[in-house]
Order: C-alpha cells, then structure tokens, then sequence
C-alpha cells in the first residue's frame, strides 16, 4: 500500500505536467488568435530620393589673428596698462619696461651726435680754408687732400653717431609695448616687477582679434570625396559647399554660419586628415579664441534610402529592419547605416534597394517568417 509521502509527489507531477500542457496550448492559441486576428501592419515601399545629411566635425576655434606679444628688449615690467580680457585698439600701450638704461643710452648717443657734428664743423672750415690756399698756391695738393680727407671723416662719425642715436631711440621705444591690432588681451603669466627678455619661453600675452574666427578642423580624403561633385578636385569640393554652422559645447547653434577659407594641399602621411579652416563673424564677441565645438557640414545624396529609426532594432551591435517577401511574410534583414541622422531617421548605405517593403511599425511584436497583413504607408 502506498505511503503518504508517494502520494504527494504523485500528485505534484501530475499538478506540473497539467501546467506545462495548458501553457503549451496557451502559446499555441496565442500564435493562431494573433493570425486569426489578422494584425494589420504598415509598410513603407522604398523609393529613393534626394537627402540632406549632417557630418559634425570637432573644431578648435581661433581669432582671426592671434599674435603673441613678445618684448624686443629685456627689462622689468615696470607698469601693467590692460588685465586679462580687456579689449584693446591697435597701437594701445600694454605693458611698460623699466626705461632709466635706455634714456640714458639715448641721452648718450645725443651727446655722440653734437661731438660729432662740431668735429664736421671744424673739419669743414679747415677743408674750405685750405681750398682757398690750395688755389692761391700757398699750399700743396697734399694738404688740400688730407683736409679733405679730414671732413670727409667727420661726417661718416656724424653719420655714426644719427644711427646710434636712431637705435638708442628706438630701444627706448621699444620699453613701451603696444598691441599690433585690434582685439582681446589673454592671459598674463607676468606681473610688475617681473625680469622679461626676447629670450623668454612665455610671451607677454596673446591679443586675439575676435571680430572673426577660424574653426580649425580635419577631414580624410574619403570624406572629402562623398562632398565632392563630377570633375571637382578637393579644395573645389569643400570650397562650394553651403555654409556652414558651428554646433557649440552647450549643445546649441551658434546663430552665424560660415564658409571655408582655406584647405591644406597636401595630405597629412601621419593622420591621413586634410586641414581645413573656416571663416566665422563674431560681431557680438561670443565665440572664445582657444575655445572648442564642432562644424557641421551638410551634405546632400540624390538617391537616398531612408527608414525610420523606430521602424529597426539591433541584434549583437547590428541594425536590422522587418522587410516582407514575395510570399508575404516578415525577414529580418541587416541594414548598414550612415552614423550621423536627424534623430528621426536612417540614411541606408547597404541592404535595401527601390521597390523593397519595409514594416514601420513592427520591430517589436514581429518575428522571422511570420506572415504579415499590411496597409501601404500613406503617401506610397
């Protein structure tokens, strides 16, 4: 006679196979209620046509001039006249050197120069004094000549004398440091009291002229191609590109657009990268020399095959897309897709072609081969 103890796992079999069954028919009743249902799905016919995409490309920006100011003669900065950020005018005082030395050579060199010009004075009166004796007979071609000679000795150390005393006088100015154009003065790593010399590894600071801006960036020769047209080289394809605008690190649009200036013509062995610089205004002072973002250029393709996002999934880093064959039923089919979108839609490199049919809206509830009803999309 059985026990207590086999009549409960009796009973706990039966209990799970009477569950693994109604599951069973569950599942199968769902696959045949949702053909029986005759779920309608919405596809979209591929037909090819002209698109705008976007390539971004990080940029460094810079003014339109960056110029390092540099002393030209040694000293202590003895006065500071702009801070960091100021906006300057050309020919405005920055810094100030210590000038006692270079007064002093200047009042030395005038001193050179009255010397000087008393030496070709005298040496002028001997000269024309000795003329006159010379053409009465009273005195030798010989000393007529060294007369001469005398004068003419004077004035090139009078001569001598004007070219230190233009020197002296312009090392003098050179101890008042001026910007050389319009802009914004950067950073000071230099304060009064500081020794600074032409030697110094550091300048004084950078005057940036913003009113424009240069956003440097690069480019591969590939990427270059896909902008170019039939018979245009690549400085010719870059060059009729559209403007373009500068994406900023907030995220936003920077209001002005742009146009490239210049494209180097050789290609970097190392990167394998093309330079490219393009010309941005900056009336209002908001875009930042040294600052960074990205130029988004436009591009456009004239047989493009685009697919909502939504309308694919992945699958082990791969992009796939429910199409319907000639039978009726759903294929999962792999898409290669351009990396840069709308946020809406995929530009489709690879695995579509005119005339195939893509299901919009079934990346979720359909699987392979599943049969499919389906209404074509609006506008198809």
């Amino acid at each position: 006679m059985p026990n207590n103890r086999s009549i409960r796992i009796a009973a706990l079999v039966s209990t799970l196979a009477a569950l693994v069954l109604s599951s069973c028919k569950s599942d199968k009743g769902g696959d045949r209620g949702r053909e029986a249902a005759g779920v309608t799905y919405t596809v979209q016919v591929i037909e090819p046509k002209r698109a705008t995409v976007y390539e971004s490309y990080p940029a460094t920006l810079r003014g339109k001039l960056d110029v390092e100011i540099r002393p030209q003669v040694g000293g202590p900065i003895t006065q500071l006249a702009v801070d960091e950020g100021d906006r300057v005018r050309k020919g405005q005082t920055l810094f100030v050197l210590d000038q006692v030395q270079y007064r002093e050579a200047v009042t030395a060199a005038e001193a050179a120069v009255e010397v000087a010009s008393s030496a070709v004075a005298t040496a002028r009166l001997t000269a024309e004094n000795n003329r006159q004796l010379a053409h009465e007979n009273i005195i030798g071609d010989y000393t007529l000549q060294t007369a001469e000679n005398k004068l003419a000795s004077a004035e090139a150390g009078l001569a001598q004398a004007k070219a230190q005393l233009t020197s002296a006088q312009k090392q003098l100015s050179y101890t008042r440091i001026v910007s050389p154009t319009d802009g914004v003065v950067g950073n000071i790593p230099y304060r009064v009291g500081s020794l600074v010399s032409p030697t110094n590894p550091q300048p004084l600071t950078i005057v940036s002229d913003i009113s424009e801006m240069f956003a440097h960036f690069s480019v591969t020769e590939r990427q270059v191609l896909g902008f170019s047209h039939s018979g245009q080289n690549i400085k010719e394809a870059l060059e009729s590109l559209p403007e373009l605008r500068l994406q900023l690190l907030d995220g936003t649009t920077y209001e002005h657009s742009g146009k490239v200036q210049t494209v180097s013509g050789i290609l970097d062995p190392v990167t394998g990268t093309l330079n490219v610089r393009v010309l941005f205004p900056n009336p209002d002072g908001k875009l930042i020399s040294g600052s960074t973002g990205n130029v988004v250029i436009p591009n456009t393709i004239d047989e493009a095959i685009e697919v909502p996002q939504l309308a694919t999934f992945q699958l082990q880093h791969n992009t796939y897309i429910y199409t319907v064959d000639t039978d009726g039923k759903a294929r999962a089919t792999q898409i290669e897709v351009l990396p840069r979108h709308d946020g809406k839609n995929y530009i489709v490199t690879a695995g579509l072609k005119k005339g195939d049919k893509v299901v919009i809206d079934g990346a979720v509830t359909l699987r392979d081969g599943m049969p499919v009803e389906y209404t074509a999309k609006e506008g198809q």
